[in-house]
């Protein structure tokens, strides 16, 4: 599967999306409102309407934008993978991107997903490396619910004090690494 080809923006949708990820990240979902987001560019929220149709449509800028990152690190994490395989060299590629942009992780992967905004395709190729890693479509899928299971909990914090979340995520790679050696292909 192929890259899909990203939208092309305006500069000012481009610029306005740019501030909303930074408001993302430093204030968190609740501050992303269009108010803010004029604030931070130096316009007035009317304004923000003649480039974006509203709060969901900045927010399906930033998933995409958001997808496009994690599946050029995924794919690049398994076309060049650690002297560990694949699989650690994925999960390793994928927790580093929650730790950078927490906010942008969650919004990317929560329940209010605008998948019917994105550009076709795009979800499906920011998956893919979890398949190519694996070779089998239900590993693929457990292995992506692992990660992103044992990402969210390392966000919020909800390990137990002291839990070695290194050996968590090697424990991880090589269950699934076992796995994958012992599923048809």
């Amino acid at each position: 599967m192929g890259r899909p080809e990203p939208r092309t923006r305006s500069s000012r949708v481009t610029e306005l999306l740019a501030a909303a990820g930074q408001l993302l990240e430093s204030e968190g979902h609740d501050a992303l409102t269009m108010r803010r987001l004029a604030d931070r560019v130096g316009i007035r929220a009317p304004s923000i309407y003649k480039h974006l149709d509203g709060k969901a449509a900045v927010e399906a800028g930033l998933v995409e934008d958001g997808l496009f990152e994690t599946g050029d690190a995924l794919h690049r994490a398994v076309a060049e993978p650690g002297p560990d395989g694949a699989i650690p060299s994925l999960l390793t590629a994928y927790r580093s991107l929650a730790d950078d942009r927490p906010n942008l992780y969650r919004l990317t992967t929560s329940s209010s997903f605008p998948r019917g905004s994105l550009l076709t395709g795009l979800e499906d190729w920011a998956g893919e490396p979890f398949f190519l890693a694996t070779g089998e479509p239900h590993l693929a899928q457990a292995l992506w619910a692992f990660a992103h299971g044992t990402t969210i909990l390392e966000l919020d914090g909800r390990f137990l004090p002291g839990s070695d979340l290194e050996r968590t995520w090697l424990a991880g790679a090589g269950a699934f690494g076992a796995l994958r050696s012992r599923a048809p292909i």
